[in-house]
């Protein structure tokens, strides 16, 4: 008996390894048999291509400009496929598509050829005319084995236009940079078939149209490295304009560097040079350490004999003479300045630096952004508190030196600089408002009010700034060189410098601030007074126009708002024909009830033509034409 249980047991054991191989056969075929089916539905039902899944696309949200012009939006593009086994020519395929897709078709045949498999893309983001041309192709019974993949893309329609602000998206239509990175959660959308909120920011399309202009020419004219170029709404803190050159197209974003994607006024560093004099002596000025007729002697230098014998020198420019808080700004006298800083403590003189902004984020609502460097007191040197006054021995941002300069514009109130304005849902509620930051006091009125008017000096014929002067239009300048640190030996290069220029506009009530910066200039100066004051007149003078800001020669009217109508004047045809110059397009509707003569009107707005002319009789059966602009 135990024998016979025994070899029952060892039957049962050898028939479980059959057991289990008969049901993994069964279910592979099973798996076998729906591939083929599903192959067999593909090549039968859908024309012998792959069919490829849909998937539900969220659409990311627009960013667009103050004014709703769109910077970067979401479009529907394609990608053109290829199924190999339906091509029979490929000679033949690759002549005809390529002129379509804009590729070039002797290598396209390549391909075609030898790449392995049944499947590849010809092309991927195509627009929706090459698309069209296809499938018309395709509804004529050519392009066999050509197929289309819808898919949703990323398109900025003004290219280049401010490209290290707005930001690109990757592959994956993640944001990588810029306002695309910053808000990509918002732009997004919360899941498939879901709808990005819109991003509305500051700037002016208008505005940063001009300022590109200017500088580009500028970065030409001047071989330079690189150039900055920000405006500055003054009183709101609003970014008009911002300029990074050089730049990068984010439809193309593979043809572009390192160098050309950076967001230099935000994530770049450097010393400022001697613009910085508008901010450290408004400080000293403040502090009571000189008033304004208060008087120093230059001599072409400053000179300072310390107790250990050591003596600090800072050259100047030229040998001013006795110089005064306003010729200090005006001749950008490095000695006066020098000699300035003397009169204050070095703590005190760091907190009024630092109550500018500098050595701290502006909070611009851009990823990356430096703070600057301002070391604490406990590690200045003798020499410190003078080479700072004059601009050196701190690394500024190009958005640190416009958010200080709102508070000499807006007598001594200082206003944080804004980018974004609101952010909107896809249903046009406000998800999110940007308000304008509430100021800051950082000195008083009477301090920036002082501080104008030097720079207004400065900007006349013996100032430094004189070539920013704009004839008709009071400015406010201040001009400023830095040489830069020589990497290889960590001493000022005799090569490498920093040109720029500031302007506030117009002098008395700043409305606008222009900052320009010019990056290793290697044309004829490496001055800022000759190269970066004429870009920031240029760029001025467009923005006063553009603007309406007043002007000398073009006073401006002022009323109170209100406007009083007067009853409308019915239009009436007689006769004879009327004067129906300036009458609206409303006002005309009347008359195409006539039957007795035909009335014409063409375009939109007023009357500014009329057939016949005032006087003219009018019959029956006659026509009146109207032309309305």
């Amino acid at each position: 008996m135990s024998d016979f249980r025994s070899e029952r047991k060892t039957g049962k054991a050898r028939a479980r390894p059959r057991l289990r191989f008969a049901i993994f056969s069964i279910l592979l075929a099973v798996l076998a048999l729906a591939v083929i089916s599903q192959y067999a539905i593909a090549m039968l039902v859908r024309g012998g291509r792959p069919a490829f899944a849909s998937r539900g696309l969220s659409e990311r949200g627009p960013i667009l400009d103050r004014n709703g012009r769109i910077l970067a939006m979401q479009t529907r593009l394609g990608n053109v496929t290829i199924w190999k086994p339906e091509v029979s020519d490929p000679a033949a395929l690759a002549a005809e598509l390529a002129p379509i897709l804009e590729i070039d078709g002797a290598e396209f045949e390549q391909r075609l050829r030898n790449t392995p498999g049944d499947f590849l893309y010809a092309k991927k983001r195509v627009d929706q005319s090459a698309l069209a041309a296809i499938e018309a192709a395709r509804s004529g019974g050519r392009l066999r084995g050509v197929g289309m993949e819808p898919v949703v893309a990323r398109v900025y329609p003004e290219k280049r236009l401010a490209s290290q602000l707005v930001g690109f998206v990757g592959d994956d239509d993640v944001g990588l940079a810029g306002i695309e990175y910053a808000f990509q959660s918002d732009l997004a959308g919360s899941g498939p078939s879901s709808y990005g909120d819109q991003i509305f920011l500051t700037i002016d399309a208008n505005v940063q149209y001009i300022m590109e202009g200017v500088a580009r020419r500028t970065l030409e004219a001047n071989s330079a490295e690189a150039v900055m170029m920000i405006a500055l709404e003054a009183k709101t803190g609003d970014v008009l304009g911002y300029v990074s050159l050089p730049d990068f197209d984010p439809n193309d974003i593979r043809s572009s560097t390192d160098a050309d994607r950076m967001d230099r006024p935000a994530v770049w560093a450097y010393e400022p040079g001697s613009v910085f004099k508008i901010f450290s002596i408004a400080s000293i000025l403040e502090l009571g350490g000189i008033e304004a007729d208060t008087t120093f002697y230059c001599d072409g230098k400053y000179e300072k004999t310390l107790p250990s014998g050591e003596k600090i020198t800072i050259k100047c420019l030229g040998s001013h003479g006795l110089v005064d808080a306003e010729d200090i700004i005006k001749y950008s006298c490095n000695a006066g300045a020098a000699y300035a800083s003397d009169r204050v403590d070095a703590e005190s003189f760091s907190d009024m630096i630092r109550s500018f902004g500098f050595s701290a984020k502006t909070g611009l609502s851009v990823p990356g952004e430096t703070a600057g460097f301002l070391r604490s007191t406990e590690r200045w040197s003798a020499r410190s508190k003078q080479t700072i006054a004059i601009g050196q021995e701190i690394a500024v941002s190009a958005l640190q030196m416009v958010q200080a300069a709102t508070a000499i514009a807006n007598d001594g109130l200082l206003v944080k600089p804004r980018v974004v304005s609101k952010v909107i849902a896809s249903d046009g509620s406000v998800k999110r408002d940007f308000p304008v930051a509430a100021s800051r006091r950082v000195i008083s009125a009477e301090t920036a009010r002082a501080m104008r008017n030097y720079m207004l000096s400065a900007a006349s014929e013996a100032g430094t700034g004189r070539r920013a002067n704009l004839e008709d239009v009071p400015i406010a300048v201040k001009t400023g060189t830095a040489q830069l640190i020589d990497p290889s030996t960590g001493t000022y290069s005799s090569t490498d410098f920093v040109a720029s220029c500031i302007a506030l506009v117009p002098a008395a009530d700043p409305d606008i601030i222009v900052y320009h910066v010019i990056v290793r200039p290697r044309g004829a100066s490496y001055l800022g007074g000759r190269i970066a004051a004429p870009p920031v007149a240029e760029a001025a003078d467009a923005l006063v126009d553009y603007l309406g800001l007043g002007r000398g020669r073009n006073p401006q009217a002022t009323h109170s708002g209100t406007i009083v109508l007067g009853k409308n004047t019915a239009v009436a045809i007689g006769q004879t024909m009327p004067d129906l110059r300036g009458f609206s397009k409303r006002s005309l509707l009347p008359l195409l009830l006539r039957d007795d003569i035909r009335v014409e009107i063409l375009g939109d707005g007023w009357v500014k033509r009329q057939v016949p002319e005032p006087g003219v009789p009018v019959s029956a059966g006659d026509t009146v034409t109207l032309e309305l602009e």
